[in-house]
This record gives structure tokens, C-alpha cells and sequence, in this order.
């Protein structure tokens, strides 16, 4: 039995190639999207692992604006209930996951600064 699809809309290092193989165990099937009201800000990782996988030190993370103008362009990964525990996994605790609508009007999970 399929277990549920769930949608992730990533605007970082989740869309690598390379790290969708090594924290899902697969390329997955995405498509193109925006989320419209928040902007890109620079998130310093210090997980020596996360940083050894991504390659980098400094990841995007999003910051809500509610104007309009603003978009954060992206990309909808289709995921597994469990690749989904993956990636929250994969993520620090500076981020946290929530539900939002994207410009296409799809609902999808991203990972946000906590709080917002």
C-alpha cells in the first residue's frame, strides 16, 4: 500500500541534487513554484554534517513580508511521509516546517525561521 504523497516546497540546499540522493535516497520529482510575501535572509548552519552534505555554511532561510512584491522562488518536491522525516532531519532546529500556499495555489510544506 502507497503511503500519502506530501509536498515540500524547498528554496535551498534541498533541491541539490546531492543532497536530496544522500538525505532521501533518490532524485525527486519536482516542479517549479514561488512563494509571494517573504523574502530570502542567511541562515548560519553549525552542524559539521549538514555543512559537509550542502557544502556550505550559510543557507537561505525565509523571512515573511506580506507584500506582494516579494517572492522566493523555489521548488515543489514530491515526497514520501517518510522522506518528509527526512528532511526534517536534515534541517536544523533553526527552522521549522508549516503549511502555506504558493503562488500556483498548491499547498506545500517549507521550512521557515521559528516564529514566523
Amino acid at each position: 500500500m502507497a503511503g500519502r504523497s506530501e509536498s515540500l516546497f524547498s528554496y535551498g540546499t534541498l533541491r541539490l541534487p546531492e543532497v536530496q540522493r544522500a538525505t532521501f535516497g533518490a532524485e525527486l520529482p519536482t516542479s517549479d513554484d514561488e512563494l509571494v510575501g517573504w523574502r530570502l535572509g542567511v541562515l548560519r548552519i553549525t552542524d559539521p554534517a549538514v555543512v559537509a552534505l550542502s557544502g556550505s555554511a550559510e543557507h537561505p532561510i525565509l523571512e515573511r513580508t506580506d507584500d506582494a512584491h516579494d517572492r522566493v522562488a523555489g521548488a515543489v518536491l514530491e515526497l514520501s511521509a517518510d522522506q518528509l522525516d527526512a528532511a526534517d532531519a536534515y534541517e536544523v532546529d533553526d527552522y521549522h516546517r508549516v503549511s502555506v500556499r504558493l503562488a500556483s495555489g498548491r499547498e506545500a510544506w517549507v521550512y521557515v525561521r521559528p516564529g514566523e
